[in-house]
């Protein structure tokens, strides 16, 4: 299965576990890692040019760090130009139906946080509701997200471990 992973940092360089996870899963046979912010620093999107990279892959991941309750602001627009009507959805809209989508999310808090009572209020899955949503409409088929929470409480062994651990699981998949 062939998968495509749509990183999703503005500031990569300054993160240990994002980085980590892409670097470790470029080495993985069948894993394409495109970062949005280099392909387009300034934010304008090649909307062909993403659709076709997605038709060209069984499954969808969206790697980013978790920024006021969503994803940061070019993966939001990267949803809004690429995943069209007629394209993606509605009327002749069937391109992504089938597809794999899962979400891969890195938290500065702990997962205690992210719960019912915790200080959050909700929980990441209540969160990430939105993204669930997306995969509905556009006919896919939303897989559990992987996420690492507490990253700035993790030793560097750690954050290379999850990286294995996060290799495996898409592999496994």
């Amino acid at each position: 299965m062939k998968t495509l992973v749509l990183l999703a940092h503005p500031k990569i360089e300054n993160s240990r576990i994002n980085k980590a996870w892409s670097q470790k899963l470029m080495t993985v046979e069948n894993i394409t890692v495109h970062n949005l912010y280099v392909s387009y620093p300034d934010g304008k999107i090649d909307v062909k040019h993403e659709q076709q990279l997605l038709l060209d892959h069984d499954r969808i991941v969206f790697q980013f760090p978790f920024y006021w309750y969503s994803s940061p602001s070019l993966l939001k627009e990267w949803q809004d130009v690429v995943l069209e009507y007629g394209w993606a959805y509605g009327t002749n809209g069937t391109k992504l139906h089938g597809k794999e989508f899962l979400l891969v999310i890195s938290t500065g808090g702990p997962a205690s946080a992210y719960q019912a009572g915790g200080y959050n209020l909700f929980s990441m899955s209540e969160l990430t509701k939105p993204f669930q949503a997306t995969a509905n409409l556009t006919g896919m088929k939303f897989l559990p997200a992987f996420t690492l929470q507490g990253s700035h409480r993790l030793s560097e062994e750690e954050i290379e471990e999850n990286a294995e651990v996060l290799a495996g699981y898409l592999r496994s998949m």
